[in-house]
Parts: structure tokens; sequence; C-alpha cells
């Protein structure tokens, strides 16, 4: 966390999706909590108080009045239930400096990411209007369905774990069950379970459960997913939706699909997982390569994509809307699941943490051989990546609504460029673009300047920055830009 200020660094500095500066003239600003609310619910960041913003995003020191009483203030407001529901916050997390060539004063507190079983970090007890995230743009207010997903993951026990006692164990599709045991037999010959009648394997692997509330067994929501049909699905998960694409001609909206809900199959998770998983493989070269006589169709690459579809439906969020969606295009797989990764995408890319969203789901996935348990498999995956010279792989996450995107491209990583000079000449044909919109249209909104260049909002906003006659106008989501020659 210190990493995000330095205080030798403060001339370059700006807010950010971790920096947030407040003037606090008048005692501690009321929307410091928001911030607070917002930071720890995503990534964490830091609240600096005693600095103003300009309207071309630098910062203006203006200095605290009364630092000790500020500080005291803060302390019986943060713990405060009434206010805050939760103080993550020790002694070690403020820090003071004096600054400028007038000493002026300013305090730095550091906001940690909370944990999963924390969250939501919510303000005057209120927890639906409360809640806070935070973009690029400044706090906003999470929906109910985020409030809602924040607290479905504070437990141990995950949402696939539930006992459907409603549901009889004959609305699952035996088709999909069978289908799944003959791996496990092919896969882990002799295994104890192999014995066991249709019912007891499923006890035991997670898939049903004895309800306490009539003494029968019962599919759990793991088992439902993963083996039952369509429409008893989204009974239990309205939201349910799994959606294969393959976009490899521009000219047609897709050359293949595969969607749980056509009714042209079961629809269900373990049936959608193979006959994805044949589909993006289909165009991966395969080396000739013998094992004990036999020859080995199985690559690095293989595995990686096997884990990156296991790792998708296994952590996505089945009440969250938009469903799971992967797309294959002619250089690249895109894996896209509803729902924020538990345990932060620095931690995903990091590996050693295994927090998956659906516990019974990963238990069935492993007993077949896919999915890793010891949180390796992102990293395991960006390795392959690494090592096949292909293009480092992203991690997205989306908020609002929450989503999780994983891009594996297939394009070869460029020798130490060349192109330095190419980008610099397209960095400065840009920059001239953004004033000739400016000269034109007057005072601008980022999005409609990015849309005019053709670039990402984030990488617009950094381009305006090195204008040096642009000036910023407003604050967060109502900022706007204006040429100086415009004003």
């Amino acid at each position: 966390m210190r990493k995000e200020f330095d205080i030798s660094q403060f001339d370059k500095y700006r807010e950010d999706n971790r920096r947030e500066v407040k003037k606090a003239n008048g005692g501690l600003p009321v929307s410091l909590w928001d911030t607070y609310s917002s930071f720890a619910n995503c990534y964490g960041g830091v609240i600096i108080l005693g600095i103003k913003e300009e309207k071309d995003g630098s910062w203006r020191t203006t200095g605290l009045q009364n630092e000790s009483k500020l500080r005291k203030d803060f302390w019986d407001t943060i713990n405060n239930p009434k206010k805050v529901n939760l103080n993550l916050l020790t002694d070690d997390d403020i820090e003071t400096y004096t600054i400028g060539e007038r000493k002026d004063v300013i305090m730095v507190i550091y906001v940690p990411m909370a944990k999963r079983e924390q969250k939501p970090i919510y303000i005057n007890n209120d927890i639906f209007n409360g809640t806070f995230r935070r973009n690029y743009e400044g706090d906003y207010h999470c929906t109910r369905l985020q409030v809602k997903a924040m607290l479905r993951d504070q437990t141990e026990r995950t949402m696939d774990m539930e006992i459907l006692d409603k549901v009889s164990m004959e609305d699952l599709n035996y088709d999909t069950i069978h289908g799944y045991r003959n791996s496990h037999r092919t896969l882990k010959e002799g295994h104890p379970f192999e014995r066991l009648n249709d019912h007891e394997y499923l006890r035991s692997i997670g898939a049903a459960a004895v309800s306490e509330e009539d003494g029968k067994l019962h599919p759990t929501a793991a088992g439902m997913l993963m083996f039952g049909n369509e429409y008893d699905i989204v009974r239990h998960f309205p939201e349910y939706f799994l959606d294969y694409r393959e976009e490899m001609d521009s000219a047609i909206r897709w050359t293949d699909r595969l969607q749980s809900s056509s009714g042209e199959w079961s629809g269900n998770v373990c049936d959608f997982y193979f006959r994805v998983y044949n589909k993006i493989i289909k165009d991966i070269k395969v080396p000739f390569k013998m094992v004990g006589g036999e020859r080995v169709d199985d690559t690095p690459v293989h595995k990686a994509l096997r884990e990156a579809l296991a790792n998708c439906l296994i952590n996505a969020d089945y009440h969250g809307v938009r469903g799971v969606v992967i797309r294959k295009e002619t250089d690249k797989i895109i894996f896209a699941n509803p729902g924020y990764v538990r345990t932060g995408k620095k931690q995903m890319r990091l590996g050693g943490e295994s927090d998956p969203r659906n516990k019974s789901l990963m238990k069935m996935f492993n007993l077949i051989n896919i999915g890793e348990r010891a949180g390796s498999g992102v990293p395991n995956i960006f390795n392959v990546w690494n090592d096949e010279g292909f293009v480092e792989p992203e991690i997205e996450e989306r908020f609002e609504p929450d989503r999780t995107i994983l891009t594996l491209s297939f394009a070869k990583k460029q020798a130490k460029k060349t192109s330095d000079k190419k980008q610099a000449k397209k960095t400065k044909e840009n920059i001239e673009m953004i004033k000739k919109y400016l000269e034109q249209h007057g005072e601008s909104k980022t999005n409609d300047i990015a849309e005019y260049i053709n670039l990402s909002p984030a990488r617009t906003r950094a381009l305006l920055k090195e204008i040096k006659e642009v000036q910023a106008m407003g604050g967060n989501s109502n900022r706007t830009y204006k040429l100086e020659n415009n004003m």
C-alpha cells in the first residue's frame, strides 16, 4: 500500500482509482467516508488531506489548520459503528508530512483492501445506500445486486453447497452424469467412488446431500449446475446463461455459437465445458511426440486452456447478470464470467491462494483432473504463454456489473521494438487530433474525445494530461477539458 504515495513523487501524482485528495479546510470532508468505503471495497488506496486538485489535475497544498484535532476526529468517527460499519485501519495507517516553502502539513490515510469476509464496507448504517466502489473518475454507489454479491461471498460455505430441498434427484440429467463418471473412471482407475451407485456417487462428489428438512437426498446447487437441465437450472439461478461464440470472420457476426438456452442440448456446466474445450483447441498445433510407444496429443497450451475454461466456470457468480461468455477470435480467446475476483486481481495473478466462488464445482472438476486447487492455475497460464512467446495474458476486472475477463492472445511478442519511434509518432498524431477536436467542439468530456480519436478513455485521459494547453474543468465524473485559447 505504501507504494501508492511517495512524498518525493508528489508533483507527478494525479487523482486516479487509488489516490484521492481533499482540502479539509473546515474539518473532515463528508465525502471522505464515501472514499474510505470505495477504496476498501476495491483494491485500497490513499486519501490525502490538505491538498486541492487544480483544474489541470495537478495538486496544490493548502495545509491543515489543526492536524491533531483532525486526527482525533477521524479516529472518533471511523470507530463509530453508526458512521462506519468496520474500521480497517491501525495507527500506522496515518502519516503526516510537512511540505513546500510554506511548510504546509498534509495527512496521508492509507486504506487497505477489505478481506472478502469483511465486505461490504459501508457508511451511515445503511448497507444498500452507503456502500461505494471506486472507478477512475471517483466514488460511486454500489447497486443492490453488487451488495448482495459481496454478502454471498462472505461465507466459507460457498453458494453451490446449498441443498435444493424441493428438487428430486430424478431431475438431474443422467446422460451427463454417466459421461462424467466414465471420464472419472478412465482417468482414475480403481478410485473408491467407482463402485458406488449413482446417488451415492453424487453425494460423495458434492452434487447431492441429505436435507435436514425431510431427511432425503436432494441435488445441491453445484449438482444442479453441473448435471441439471437448463430449464431446471434457471428456476434456481434466473440469470444463468452460458454462451460460446466463434468470431473468425469479420463479415459474419459469428461462425459458430453454443448457448445453454438453445434447447438442443442439456445446457449444464459439465456438457458446456467439454463441448467448448473441443472447439477452442481444434486450431492448436500438436507437435509429434511419443511416450511409452504412444503419441501424446496434449501440450502445455492445451493444459492452460483447460485451466482457463474451468477457472471461468468455477469462479462465476451464477446469480450475476450477463452470464459466462467464451469468445474465440482468429488470434485470441476471451473468457468472461460474472463476479469480481474474490482474492483480488493481483493475488489471482501471483497465485498461491485458492478461494473459489464455487468449491463443490471445483471438487468435481478436480476429480477429472481439471483445475488447480493450490491457486497456481492462473500463474501456470501466464508461464505457458511466456514460454510459448505469446503476448502476456490480460486480466480485467469490471464493476457495474461485476465481471472478470481473461484474454489469451496467440500473437507473438514483439522483439524489443524498433516501433518506439512509430509509437511516439502515433502519440503526437493523437495529441494533434485532440487539439483539433477541442478547437472545433470546445469544452468536451473524455468519452467524446476518446470516441473521436478511437482510443480508450484511460489512454485519452493520459494524453490530455500531457497537453499543456489543455485545462481540466470540474472534478471526477463531471470533468471536462478545454483548450486555453478557447477559454
